[in-house]
């Protein structure tokens, strides 16, 4: 959990984070997770997450912070993690003593203990029966921005509902991780945004409403246990009495809606209408601003955080560093200078010779393997160090331009 304060003009005054298996030991996390026995289960406690927000505070308030001055509060939160509260929450949520910290009123609120998170890939019947559902993976992704995800929540409550169907009664609100973290500032449940509900599989990225085949595809009820979605920028109101007791912030200070990390990375790098992002990462990630995006199979289409009526795509390929240290190693002795003497020495277009590196099975596309063509375009063993250097850097880059312009991203002249 990380926390940031900025001034009118941008400038960081402080930042501080928790982590949580070292700061919370006592929840035996690991990398805070727990990795269930199928090794497909992930999850993670829901009151590590409020402690750990206590913990942030007390710490802040123990160096003399000065909360009175905190105009407005906005956050983001790992994208397609659930939060479930039992029923009766929203009572003790809005009445919490300002003598206690927040994990001890809340220890008996959630109706699932470990919430599911983005890293589960337990869900894949509950995928398969919601693309069944909507006649198709391609007409699901027409109607959300993207074809069944294993993580995704809409595929996560199915399988709560399909398990434990009286858990899933007990639940009188599902939040996402972000609109949970809103929640607990606001002392009332936050809603959903646009930009992150549309990582659900439920969400009509189109009308910015519910989906209701969609939900009913996933478990009775569901549309009342969401509530309404809000634009990604909506003020919600003002901080919980709570925090002005226990903290002293501002009655007058505004709690703005929480997004999920990607939609937040997007906003944060100010991206505007044309411009694309790419995270060069274990894998790589590329999202961008979009105008008039065409959902595919592969890929994502998001609703805007900065601009309701506009879309981000968000591209995933897990090729990415580790791939290309692995080409280092074996073309350049292990050195970036080497490697980068050696794309420097090639020109642009590699001469017609081109290579597609996947050492593992890629996300985008769906292939698995090494395969290296000549200027004539036949299959080849092998290339020359220099040649095989260019092959991948520009492969990688290519395939993301060809990927992004699939959603509909249009490459300004």
């Amino acid at each position: 959990l990380k926390v940031i304060a900025i001034d009118e003009q941008l400038r960081v005054i402080y930042e501080d984070n928790v982590n949580f298996d070292k700061d919370l030991p006592e929840f035996k996390t690991q990398g805070g997770v727990y990795i269930h026995s199928d090794r497909l289960t992930v999850t993670s406690p829901v009151l590590m997450w409020v402690k750990a927000l206590d913990m942030i505070l007390e710490k802040m308030k123990s160096l003399g912070f000065n909360f009175s001055q905190v105009r407005a509060l906005s956050g983001a939160g790992q994208q397609h993690g659930s939060v479930y509260w039992k029923k009766g929450s929203i009572q003790i949520l809005k009445n919490a003593s300002s003598e206690l910290p927040l994990h001890q009123s809340l220890k008996a609120c959630f109706s699932v203990s470990n919430s599911p998170i983005w890293m589960d890939s337990s869900t894949a019947s509950q995928c398969s029966a919601l693309e069944k559902a909507m006649g198709g993976a391609q007409h699901l992704a027409s109607i959300t921005g993207s074809r069944a995800y294993e993580r995704f929540t809409g595929n996560q409550i199915a399988k709560i509902y399909s398990q434990n169907p009286e858990v899933y009664m007990q639940t009188e609100r599902i939040s996402l991780v972000s609109s949970f973290a809103a929640s607990l500032f606001l002392g009332a449940y936050a809603p959903i945004d646009y930009s992150d509900g549309s990582g659900m599989n439920l969400l009509q990225i189109w009308e910015k409403v519910w989906s209701v085949s969609c939900l009913d595809a996933c478990a009775p009820g569901l549309e009342e246990k969401l509530g309404c979605p809000v634009p990604s920028h909506s003020v919600l109101g003002p901080i919980s009495p709570y925090y002005n007791q226990r903290y002293g912030f501002s009655p007058d200070c505004k709690i703005v809606a929480f997004t999920g990390d990607n939609p937040a990375s997007l906003a944060g790098m100010r991206l505007q209408e044309g411009d694309i992002a790419i995270s060069l990462g274990t894998s790589d990630t590329l999202f961008l601003w979009i105008q008039e995006p065409t959902p595919a199979l592969e890929g994502h289409i998001l609703c805007n955080p900065v601009d309701s009526q506009t879309y981000m795509a968000l591209l995933c390929f897990k090729n990415g560093s580790l791939m290309r240290e692995r080409i280092r190693d074996d073309c350049a002795s292990g050195s970036w200078d080497e490697f980068s003497k050696a794309l420097s020495s090639t020109v642009a277009g590699n001469n017609g010779n081109l290579g597609f590196y996947f050492d593992v099975m890629e996300i985008t596309p769906e292939a698995v393997g090494i395969h290296r063509f000549n200027r004539d375009n036949q299959k080849v063993s092998d290339f020359p160090k220099e040649v095989e250097i260019r092959a991948l850097i520009e492969g990688q880059f290519m395939a993301k331009r060809i990927h992004a312009e699939k959603l509909g991203y249009k490459v300004s002249k």
